[in-house]
């Protein structure tokens, strides 16, 4: 993958999990309401100062969000930041660059 392109869509692994749970809260907020199902389905990334991961999140039977969640580098000890997010999204919609 070359810096500051997308990586391609992979199925999400539970280092994704776990990164989409950091920023759950700080969506929640956002969207001023709380999700009971909140499974990361696939994700990409770009290489930037950082790792930015898009994913899409499974967040009811039938409705999904896309997250934007920004990680810094290890030596920077930032927890994960949620940059922006997607909402009314269906299992079949690509995840893009938003």
């Amino acid at each position: 993958m070359m810096p500051g392109g997308l990586s391609e869509t992979k199925p999400a692994t539970p280092e994704v999990q776990h990164i989409a749970n950091e920023v759950k809260s700080q969506f929640e907020s956002r969207e001023n309401r709380t999700y009971g199902i909140f499974n990361a389905i696939v994700y990409r990334t770009q290489v930037v100062a950082g790792i930015n991961y898009f994913i899409k999140v499974q967040v009811s039977d039938a409705e999904y969000v896309h997250l934007r969640v920004f990680q810094s580098l290890p030596h920077e000890d930032q927890r994960p930041r949620l940059d922006g997010f997607q909402t009314g999204k269906t299992r079949d919609d690509p995840l893009t660059y938003f």
